[in-house]
């Protein structure tokens, strides 16, 4: 017997948009990464990071980001934070550094790494930790929006909460080279074309006014990335004569044309390469 019409196109639809998956297991690690396209919690055997104690020269936003993680962690109220400045300064691995630090005093702690193009779907990924018993630091790493972009609607959603409020357990951690997140020349702009130039910068310069935190970076000086430098030797047991480290390291510094933490990691990968020295 021919089946009904409708049981068919039931069954079909049920082939094309098959029923959710079981949720996540946050107990399976203690970082995560956010996918779509099917949307799913990626779990992180093991985060690529930094010490803590290695990160020189950003001492202020060390310590005011660790203080603020702490209290999330224990369940009091917490500042959404934005790090913003120069590059390579230890943005991203100051976030990861203190998510380790003070996930090993409180194991219910959770690091969520979203992708800025993943943005639009930030509600669903919301919907997802709402509730759950754990805690957990959404982070976004090297967030800024360009010309006609309009994702940076899709992140009120994380910062103010809409209707139903950001999650209790929830906190945002962004990383972005710019303080207002949008390019200078795209405020102007607004301000020159727009029938009230105020009204029509103000929803965008303000998306960075809605971080409780503001935490800095600034170009480091050359005491600064050669005291990073020491501190990896120091970390890792690796024995150079100072002069020689010295100089090596402002050479290689000359040819990459800026000081950064970055470019102080790079010259010590370099340098321990060379001496045998796995890390």
């Amino acid at each position: 017997m021919t089946a009904d019409p409708l049981e068919r196109i039931a069954a079909a639809l049920e082939r094309i948009s098959p029923p959710p998956g079981a949720g996540p297991d946050f107990s399976a690690a203690s970082a995560f990464v956010w996918h779509v396209d099917p949307d799913r919690l990626e779990p992180v055997p093991e985060v690529s990071r930094v010490d803590l104690d290695l990160l020189v020269g950003v001492d202020r936003p060390r310590d005011t980001l660790l203080a603020n993680t702490v209290q999330f962690a224990k369940g009091l109220p917490a500042n959404n934070a934005l790090l913003w400045g120069a590059r390579g300064m230890g943005k991203s691995s100051l976030v990861k550094a203190v998510h380790a630090r003070v996930q090993a005093g409180h194991d219910r702690l959770r690091l969520v790494e979203l992708q800025r193009e993943d943005l639009p779907s930030v509600g669903r990924l919301l919907n997802l930790l709402r509730g759950a018993p754990f805690r957990f630091v959404l982070f976004c790493d090297d967030l800024s929006f360009g010309h006609d972009d309009a994702h940076y609607k899709s992140l009120k959603a994380v910062l103010d909460g809409g209707i139903e409020g950001r999650p209790e357990n929830v906190v945002l951690y962004a990383t972005s080279n710019r303080r207002h997140l949008m390019p200078r020349d795209m405020i102007e702009n607004e301000r020159g074309s727009a029938i009230n130039p105020s009204e029509a910068v103000e929803e965008k310069v303000s998306l960075s006014d809605r971080f409780g935190l503001w935490l800095g970076f600034h170009a480091c000086n050359q005491d600064q990335y050669l005291s990073m430098i020491e501190g990896y030797c120091a970390a890792y047991g690796l024995r150079v004569a100072q002069d020689v480290l010295r100089s090596e390291a402002i050479e290689w510094q000359a040819t990459r044309g800026s000081r950064s933490g970055r470019v102080a990691w790079q010259y010590f990968t370099d340098l321990a390469g060379r001496m045998g020295a796995a890390l």
